[in-house]
């Protein structure tokens, strides 16, 4: 095959339940490999760790000219992008909020305890729609202060938001484009109108934090602490009900360490690492280099399309021994499932904490449940990869 057409082979929905193999083709083909669409795709370990750490590289698609407004944090470049985080950060974790998180724990384990009352034997659920996708939800919305009846609107927006954002080499993407802008510009409308109702009127959620900061040198914009919001929003629920869905959907395809685990629970902090591992909830970030730049090798424009390839870094065995097999106890597991430098994941502690309780609560479960079918169906998304539904028979 041409390795050139790799990213298109791979963003094809074709390759959706089972990307592993392009993956082990492209480390094959080097670590740089040149596509027909202009972009460069990386899919070793070391380089794609490297370049996460790499200052030449931008994460704002501004640096090619593409984007008009003012992107959120997660692709923004320091110091911006170091302002703007740490605001973020303030109300969610340490040091300013070091008790968010951990205070969460409780109610995690209350939701996800309410969600599966229903989940009798002789029953088919979706773990999807029933249980993958309502528990970050409800927890995000918690945590910033949205009404969870209001989940079928950004729901929409979300997917609309994500859809943009996706790699669709070769694809005319200005109708999505478009509608992922409206989609932000509403959704941020709508969260900005929340966060103005608690002005003067604080509850113990985020937006409240937001919009009740006393320091005025450490208050967002309207504009920032829209675009923050919506970000946390997406970002809080998205990569969690996907960690989620293929944690159920791998234990489900071994048997064994199931197994293991039920008789072993306190390896479930080491199974759900492994996860991130395994079947990582995001599988590419795009890069774009501020200037020329060599790549092992291989020069590489300013302005191009530098897309690593992190899922396939993290099956890379010049990295990991036996990197194919899901090891529940695997140690030293440096995994990328959650990025690397001063972009990796936000929402981490939040996210491990959620798929503590939900696997853990789904465990006694599992054990003789089956799959209705395999592999699922899965969402259209490359990058954002996971089942769209995932029935299964108690």
């Amino acid at each position: 095959m041409d390795s050139a057409t790799l990213l298109a082979r791979i963003t094809d929905y074709a390759s959706r339940p089972n990307p592993y193999p392009l993956y082990a083709e492209l480390r094959e083909a080097g670590p740089v490999v040149p596509q027909a669409d202009g972009s460069y795709l990386i899919g070793t370990y070391h380089h794609i760790a490297a370049l996460l750490h790499d200052p030449r590289m931008s994460a704002d698609p501004r640096t090619r000219g593409e984007a008009t407004h003012k992107p959120p944090f997660l692709r923004l470049d320091d110091p911006e992008h170091h302002r703007l985080r740490t605001l973020a950060m303030r109300p969610f974790g340490p040091p300013h909020s070091p008790g968010r998180v951990d205070g969460m724990r409780g109610e995690i384990d209350r939701i996800t305890r309410e969600l599966l009352e229903p989940f009798e034997a002789g029953r088919q659920i979706d773990i999807v729609d029933d249980f993958a996708y309502p528990l970050p939800v409800t927890v995000i919305c918690r945590l910033l202060g949205v009404p969870h009846e209001d989940e079928p609107l950004f729901r929409a927006w979300s997917d609309a938001i994500v859809a943009a954002a996706d790699v669709r080499p070769g694809e005319d993407t200005a109708e999505p484009d478009k509608a992922g802008d409206q989609a932000r510009m509403e959704m941020g409308g709508y969260l900005l109108n929340l966060a103005e109702q608690r002005r003067g009127k604080p509850g113990d959620d985020m937006l409240s934090a937001f919009a009740n900061e006393p320091d005025p040198a450490l208050r967002l914009t309207d504009e920032e602490l829209a675009e923050t919001a919506v970000l946390l929003l997406i970002a809080g629920h998205e990569t969690t009900v996907n960690l989620i869905t293929n944690g159920a959907l791998t234990l489900l395809r071994h048997p064994e360490q199931l197994d293991r685990l039920r008789r072993e629970p306190e390896l479930l902090p080491r199974a759900v690492e492994e996860l991130l591992r395994y079947e990582p909830p995001v599988h590419m970030r795009e890069r774009i280099p501020h200037a020329d730049i060599d790549i092992a090798g291989t020069l590489v424009p300013a302005g191009a399309s530098v897309v690593l390839v992190l899922a396939s870094g993290n099956r890379d065995p010049m990295r990991f021994r036996d990197p194919d097999r899901f090891d529940a106890a695997r140690p030293d597991n440096q995994h990328l499932g959650f990025g690397s430098g001063i972009h990796a994941c936000y929402g981490g502690p939040l996210a491990r904490v959620e798929a503590y309780a939900a696997l853990g609560a789904l465990l006694p479960r599992l054990g003789s449940a089956r799959l209705v079918e395999d592999p699922p169906p899965y969402r259209q998304n490359a990058m954002l990869r996971g089942p769209r539904h995932l029935p299964i028979h108690l």
